[in-house]
């Protein structure tokens, strides 16, 4: 039989000119035809609440339009059970896949995210971070390490817990998830490397603000150096983390007089844009030039030829993230790891280097190894 409940009490309320009452959690509870404390533990903790009862105080809500005062709750309890997120970009898939896992997980700790942007520009992440402060966040996670003194002493000052993603360095204030940066590009240049290439490229974005963009140049200078050969400066792209960075880099190595052999972006998107610029300009991938990329993004495989590139595990970060932010702010412990290993996917468009392009015999005793 249908519950009446919720029809007779929204006809108890007469039509008048005077906006009625907002509703209470008081109403909510007559409504639902429970108790105070189970519509309060049912709203704020619905894991501890039998599903019948969550049930029909989820359809109280519903039906009188209740919003709980967030405010009163927060003073009350000191938390207002939100985590700011903030991303340079939306713009990269690997990030929008680390922040939906964020968020999965912390709607099943029972927080909720404030996202904010600042679009790689380091004067505006200041004031993004403060906003997203002064909304009365209780924890905020971060992408990288390299981040203004301010934005440290402003987590510090109010004592907000931190987490810092896609990196494993020391920070002024806060804790990291993340991986190596270093590693993961020094493992790939290592594998073009044993394919004959000794005339490499990098695309990397810009390295003046961004920490995790001048780890990964060093990784493959590193790489190249052991192998007797050297990362040619005029041969490190600072470009935008996008498709257009990517076809941007090509433009440039076609007006080169000696162009590389291969070419290692550190996103996916700039080796997706630099694929597509290549075959505007008839260099044929991976015949004339490899192309590798970093994520591993949906689109990597789907590509022709399919992307080789470094694999991070996005989605393990933001779980780990959101686990983290939330037992630094519950002072609680979870037994989880702090770092997350990369690994290169080898596809079709890293082959070896062209003939008669190396000169150290090194390099043509590894390309022999490897062909």
């Amino acid at each position: 039989m249908e519950d009446t409940r919720f029809r007779v009490f929204l006809k108890m309320a007469p039509m008048t000119n005077v906006d009625p009452p907002r509703p209470t959690l008081e109403d909510v509870a007559k409504l639902a035809g429970v108790s105070l404390g189970s519509a309060s533990r049912a709203l704020s903790v619905p894991d501890q609440v039998k599903p019948k009862t969550l049930a029909l105080v989820r359809r109280a809500v519903e039906q009188l339009g209740y919003v709980s005062n967030g405010a009163a709750r927060a003073l009350a309890s000191k938390r207002t059970r939100t985590i700011g997120a903030i991303y340079p970009t939306m713009y990269n898939p690997a990030f929008v896949e680390s922040l939906h896992t964020l968020q999965q997980t912390l709607w099943g700790l029972n927080y909720q995210v404030v996202l904010a942007i600042h679009e790689y520009i380091p004067e505006r992440e200041y004031d993004v971070v403060r906003a997203v402060v002064e909304r009365g966040v209780d924890g905020v996670v971060l992408v990288g390490t390299a981040h203004e003194d301010r934005v440290f002493d402003l987590m510090r000052q109010r004592r907000i817990p931190l987490v810092l993603t896609w990196q494993l360095d020391e920070p002024r204030y806060g804790e990291c998830i993340g991986f190596d940066n270093w590693r993961a590009t020094y493992e790939m240049t290592k594998e073009v490397l044993a394919r004959g290439h000794e005339r490499i490229a990098i695309v990397c974005g810009s390295m003046e603000h961004n920490q995790r963009a001048r780890q990964r140049v060093a990784g493959s200078a590193d790489a190249m150096k052991e192998a007797g050969l050297e990362l040619a400066p005029d041969l490190v792209f600072e470009e935008p983390f996008s498709i257009e960075g990517g076809k941007d880099a090509i433009k440039k190595i076609v007006e080169l007089k000696e162009r590389p052999t291969a070419l290692i972006c550190h996103t996916d998107l700039q080796a997706i844009g630099a694929l597509h610029e290549c075959g505007v300009h008839g260099i044929r991938v991976p015949e004339d030039m490899s192309i590798t990329g970093m994520d591993d993004i949906e689109l990597a495989a789907l590509m022709n030829p399919p992307l080789t590139t470094i694999r991070v595990p996005t989605k393990e970060i933001g779980v780990l993230a959101a686990r983290r932010i939330v037992g630094l702010i519950e002072k609680r412990t979870f037994d989880d790891p702090r770092s997350v290993r990369c690994e290169v996917v080898l596809r079709d468009s890293l082959g070896n280097a062209p003939a008669g392009t190396q000169r150290t015999p090194a390099a043509r005793k590894s390309r022999r190894k490897t062909a």
